[in-house]
């Protein structure tokens, strides 16, 4: 008996480490518990204020075939960066990025922990770095900035790219619009020793079409491109994605949301006596004793967060929050309290 408890106990975590943020379905299923009828997700990073209203021809989009080369969103791109549109390659979200790059580039690879878990799982012979001048020895450095899952910004980053300039930084700014301070953002596409990788998922909360890009040399994006399947990014994907682009008022009424909330979310939990690790973004850890006893808590309650048991160097001992509506942010306070 004590056995097949060990056994289902083995079964039970390796479930959960397969988890990512977001389809909170999967985190109940995990669980085991029944998913109630209204939760309140906050383990998805995405931006969490609704679509201005946006009219397009739904049947056209999906009944023609994407441009294969997203020349309008490139075009759009260049000009924004003041780069060649061939340094820039349009994919099916990052993930797909991540995947092509790992099938591309030669090498020693190491990824700066903690990291998104993605990035593991692609480059599975990378050794785990703890320290950006570690860059130093190996051929390809990745590092999330802002880091996913800690939300520390660091804003000079061109200084560590300077000194290594044999190594290929991948640096993934996937949440660098959710910046909750005026952080000077350095133009890294200068540097012909970095590749950017940027989501339009997260801020535009496009997750369900799936689009980002990558920034890098042209003869790199040749080889990407290369191997990439043609018709990546699919035609709403294009048409939503330039729509946002080109919102300006979407944009900044995002940044000024968050930039409010999330700063009033964090002195709740802190004056509520919880330790939340500082962050430059709307999402942050929280550190706790015992990360399974309060993320089932926190589903018993209808609360949706994210574990932290596969980034290296948390280990299970926080969770991963991330600013929602003020009402939501309350709620969260209190039921957290409640088990504390």
């Amino acid at each position: 008996m004590f056995t097949l408890y060990i056994y289902a106990n083995i079964l039970h975590m390796d479930n959960i480490l397969t988890l990512h943020g977001a389809n909170p379905e999967n985190l109940y299923r995990a669980f085991n518990i029944t998913m109630p009828d209204k939760i309140i997700d906050f383990s998805i990073n995405t931006n969490i204020l609704s679509w201005p209203s946006i009219n397009i021809n739904l049947e056209e989009l999906a009944s023609h075939y994407p441009d294969p080369d997203c020349n309008s969103l490139r075009r759009l791109i260049s000009e924004r960066e003041n780069i060649s549109p061939e340094r820039i390659l349009f994919t099916n979200g990052i993930n797909e990025a991540i995947y092509l790059l790992s099938q591309s580039l030669s090498g020693t690879t190491a990824i700066l922990q903690p990291c998104y878990s993605e990035y593991k799982r692609a480059f599975r012979t990378s050794h785990d770095a703890f320290r950006l001048d570690d860059a130093g020895h190996f051929d390809n450095f990745i590092l999330t900035n802002p880091n996913n899952p800690t939300g520390k910004y660091i804003p000079d980053l061109s200084r560590i790219i300077m000194r290594y300039p044999d190594t290929m930084f991948i640096v993934d700014e996937a949440y660098i619009d959710f910046l909750i301070h005026d952080s000077v953002r350095e133009k890294l596409c200068e540097f012909r020793n970095v590749i950017l990788l940027r989501s339009l998922t997260k801020f535009f909360h496009l997750s369900g079409v799936r689009i980002g890009y990558v920034i890098a040399d042209e003869n790199l994006i040749s080889e990407l491109k290369a191997i990439q399947p043609t018709w990546s990014v699919n035609s709403i994907a294009q048409e939503l994605a330039e729509r946002f682009l080109n919102d300006e008022t979407f944009y900044a009424d995002t940044q000024k949301f968050y930039r409010k909330n999330t700063p009033a979310f964090i002195d709740s939990l802190r004056a509520s006596g919880f330790h939340v690790m500082n962050s430059d973004v709307h999402y942050f850890l929280i550190q706790v004793d015992d990360d399974i006893s309060m993320i089932r808590h926190l589903l018993m309650n209808g609360i949706a967060v994210r574990h932290t048991r596969n980034f290296a160097g948390l280990n299970g001992r926080y969770i991963r929050v991330v600013t929602r509506q003020p009402d939501e942010n309350e709620i969260f306070v209190r039921v957290l309290k409640y088990q504390s």
